[in-house]
Order: structure tokens, then sequence, then C-alpha cells
């Protein structure tokens, strides 16, 4: 095919064959081609694209709603902790050595009193006085016999000693001499014996006075002046040896076994709020058969609030252990075992056995079974089971 084409005014003459313009189409479907197959590929990518981010997104929502049906518990490492064993019971304050105190004597007329309850007092002092004017009477008849037989000693001694000068010269014989020896040593016994009966008499008017056989606190006063007393009055005065006191406290047979002497108590008189420090000086050695208690003695230092006959209560530290510490909440237990739960590295909970201990103020002590180490579960135990799934929180000290 022959073209006329006049260009800038020139006139060109161009020839095609045919071969070029199918060339050109060819070129032209294949770009159209490309550009289906680009796009037709970009939509089914972004097709897949989308809906993995769907199910991506799906399960993450699922996730989400299985983690938000867990259960929430309370965990805790409580370590290990030295654990006292403290003993509680009550009782009745008395002196811890009480001394009666009677008519030693033959007794008489009281004629004074000289200390009230509550006095301090030493060892000998009088608390009260006889009237003793008979026996004083017949003290002074005994001082004088004792006179008169030293009287007669000395002259026995003398009549023996200028016999002994004459017996040399023959004017005496020796048998005088053995006679005014015999005579001296009678002498001399009568003067012992009425000394003796003199110790004997001032010893039993010193006895007409009613008096403390030891230091203390005078405690009860039943004697008045004027009133007659012998040895069959009964207790006149009681008094507490070096004012000493101590409770009595009435424990259990399982409680009064964990307890020696030496351990540490305190007290606190009923009525009041203050506390007293003492200790254990005695265990009984018995226990009551119907009650099933024995009694503690717990010596205490003089105070003015703690009056013999008052009620009191006691708090003794029996020992300590050092073991696991966990509140009751925590502890389950059934027909086989006592057991608590703990959380692994999973957040599953694990059925832990226990041994339990002393039940305290501060929770229950776990002997065995445990470290302290653990994430142990205090609260929800009894809700969950073995290889339960749960979010653990940790409890804030």
């Amino acid at each position: 095919m022959n073209y006329e084409a006049k260009m800038f005014g020139r006139q060109e003459r161009l020839e095609f064959t045919g071969e070029e313009p199918r060339r050109s189409r060819r070129w032209i479907w294949i770009t159209l081609a490309v550009i289906v197959i680009a796009g037709v590929a970009a939509f089914f990518l972004m097709g897949r694209h989308s809906g993995a981010d769907k199910g991506a997104a799906d399960k993450g929502a699922a996730a989400k709603q299985n983690q938000s049906q867990l259960p929430t518990v309370t965990v805790a490492s409580p370590g290990r902790a030295t654990v006292e064993t403290i003993v509680s019971g009550t009782g009745t304050l008395a002196a811890r050595r009480e001394m009666p105190v009677g008519v030693a004597g033959e007794g008489g007329m009281v004629t004074r009193v000289l200390v009230e309850p509550g006095s301090w007092v030493g060892a000998g002092q009088v608390l009260a006085t006889v009237d003793r004017s008979v026996q004083s009477q017949t003290a002074e008849s005994l001082a004088a016999q004792v006179r008169v037989a030293e009287a007669d000693a000395r002259l026995a001694q003398s009549e023996l000693d200028r016999a002994q000068k004459l017996v040399g010269g023959g004017f005496i014989s020796k048998a005088d001499i053995d006679r005014k020896t015999a005579t001296r040593d009678q002498a001399n016994a009568r003067v012992r014996v009425a000394r003796a009966q003199l110790a004997e008499t001032s010893a039993r008017n010193r006895r007409l006075d009613i008096r403390a056989p030891a230091a203390g606190l005078v405690l009860t006063r039943g004697v008045e002046p004027g009133q007659i007393v012998s040895s069959g009055s009964g207790v006149l005065f009681r008094l507490a040896m070096g004012g000493q006191m101590e409770l009595r406290a009435q424990l259990a047979e399982t409680d009064l076994q964990k307890l020696r002497a030496g351990v540490q108590a305190e007290v606190t008189p009923t009525g009041s709020t203050k506390v007293f420090k003492g200790e254990v000086w005695q265990v009984s050695p018995v226990i009551d058969p119907q009650s099933r208690q024995g009694i503690a003695r717990i010596a205490l230092s003089y105070d003015p609030a703690l009056r013999p006959g008052g009620f009191a209560s006691a708090r003794i530290v029996a020992g300590g252990i050092t073991a696991v510490m966990l509140p009751q909440s925590a502890v389950q237990s059934d027909a086989t075992s006592n057991y608590v739960y703990t959380i692994n590295d999973k957040n599953e909970a694990v059925r832990t056995p226990v041994t339990t201990g002393e039940v305290t103020e501060a929770g229950v002590a776990i002997t065995s079974g445990l470290t302290g180490s653990e994430r142990i579960v205090l609260t929800a135990g009894a809700f969950l089971n073995p290889g339960q799934k749960v979010i653990p929180a940790v409890q804030k000290k």
C-alpha cells in the first residue's frame, strides 16, 4: 500500500507491508492481559489477607472471651516463720507461799495488835501481844532462885578451898574434903537447874507474843485486842512470804503436757487491762480425774493489783516452731487428708497434701508438705478442681 504525506512542505511517500500493525496489536493485547491478570491476583490476595486478619481477630476475641471466663484467685508465697505455741487458761490468784500464823504458846488475852492487812513485816516481828502478868511473876521467882543457887554454889566453893589448905596440917581428914567437894558440885547443879527453869519460863513468855515466822506481807488479820486466844484459836494472821504471788491456772490435760518450769507467761487480772510478766515455776504432777485438768503455778512479783482470791487469765508461751503459716481459708480437708491448692507455672491448680499443726491467732501452722515458696491459693480453694486454669492475683503484704 502506498501513502503519500506532506510534512513541512515536503512530500514523502511511505510504504507499509502490513506486518507492523499486527505486531503492534499483539503487544497491546499482551499488555492488557498482564494488567487483567495482575488485577485478578491483587483481588484474590487482598481477599486472602482480609480473611486472615478476620480469622486472627476472631481467634483473639475468642481467646479474650475464654480468658475472661477463668476464675481469679488470691495467691501468696508466705515463706516460713517462727510461730509461738500459746496456751491460755484462767485461775485464781494466791500467795505463792502463804504462812498461817496462830498462837504458839499457852495463849491468854490479847493486849495489842500491831499490824494491819497490807503491812510488811520482818522475820520474828511481833504481830500481837498477849497479857503475861502472871507469867512475868513466875519468871521473877525463878530468877531469884537462880541467884540463891549461885550464892550457895559460891559458899560451897569457898569452904572447899579452905578445907584443902588445912588438909596438909592434919586438921581435916580427906573424907571431909570429899564431902565438901560433893556439896560444891550439888550447889553448882542446883544453879544449872534454876537457870534452865528460868530459861524455859522466859521462852514460854516470849511465845505469848504472836510473831511473824518470816518476812512478808500481811494478808489477813483475825484477832482484836481483848480477845482470849489459845492454841485452839486457829489462824490469827495470814502472811505471804516475801510478798510473792502466783496464779494457779487451770489447764486441760493436753495443754499441761506442753508446759515446763521456766516458760514465760502473761497474767491479766479480771477487770484490769494491766499485764503482769511471770513464769511457770511448777506444773502439777497429777490430773483431776473428774475435770481432766491440772494446775500450772505462775510466779508473780508483788503488785497491789494482784489480790489473792481474785480471778485472772494467763497467756503462756509454751514453745515455738518454724513452719508455714496460712489462713484457715487456705486449708481444705476431706476424708483422706488436709490439702491446699498451689498454682504451677501454667497457672493451673494443683492439689497439695499438707500436715497441719498448731492453730493460733496468726493462722494454721503447716508442719509438712510446703516450703513456703509456692504460690498458694488463700481463698476460693473449695471451688477449684485439680488442673483447672485460673488467673492468680498476688496478695499485697
